[in-house]
This record gives C-alpha cells, structure tokens and sequence, in this order.
C-alpha cells in the first residue's frame, strides 16, 4: 500500500472501453507482454479483462458494452508509459509489435524519442517504453 497525505491506496486502475476489444486485448497482452489477471462478462451488458504485472498494486482495465464502447483517443501527448531498464527488452517488445503491425510513430513531445519507443495501440491510445539505464 502507498501512503499519501489525506488517503492510503491499495491499488491503482486505470480503465477504458473499447470497440476493438479483441484487438486492444491482444496488443496489451499478447504484444506488450502483459498478464490477464482476470476477465468478466454480463455485468449490467459489460465485458471486461484486468491486464497488468504480477502482485503489483496497478492494472489495465479494458471494457466492451453490448450497446457499444466508443473511446476516441486523445491528443498524441498523452501516454502510458512503461519505464523498462532493459533496452533489449524493449528490442524484444517493438519486434513483437512490429510483427503485429503495431510499428513505432513519432511522438509529439521529442523528449519520448531520446530514450523511448512510441507505438499507437488499435485505438490509437500510444503507449511509450521507455529505457531507464541512465536515467
């Protein structure tokens, strides 16, 4: 747990809908490396997959509504970013990516390209690796 001033977090989510859901589930798990913690479906007409890292204390939360989950990405600066020391790790991400045909793209802030790799998920949401030795 973390400790801040006024409240202790447990842990820490981030979630979105999708209308590609199959896509955006691959890209993150079977691209990204990713685990699939856990998956649920008939929830009020929602379906939905917990990705992230094991026993750490944040996740990935993608969802899909039977009616549909449009989610227009949003401007080309805002980033998840994954800080990875290792770059040959990173090498073995991109290639991944890029056998998928998720190849790099150039960020709008330059500061991603010195040490970071940029890559659009299939909703267009970029996710950054970005290598920490140096750092």
């Amino acid at each position: 747990m973390v400790e801040f001033s006024d409240f202790t977090v447990a842990q820490i989510r981030i979630a979105r809908p999708t209308d590609q859901f199959e896509e955006v589930i691959n890209f993150y798990e079977k691209g990204l490396g990713l685990r699939r913690l856990t998956e649920f479906s008939g929830h009020r007409g929602y379906q939905g997959i917990i990705l992230g890292l094991p026993n750490a204390p944040y996740h990935l939360e993608f969802t899909k509504h039977d009616d549909g989950s449009p989610c227009p990405a949003p401007t080309q600066d805002n980033l998840l970013v994954f800080y990875i020391p290792s770059s040959h790790e990173i090498n073995v991400v991109v290639n991944r990516l890029s056998e998928m045909g998720y190849c790099e793209v150039t960020p709008e802030n330059p500061y991603w390209e010195e040490k970071g790799t940029t890559i659009e998920d299939p909703d267009g949401w970029r996710v950054v690796l970005m290598n920490t030795n140096g750092i």
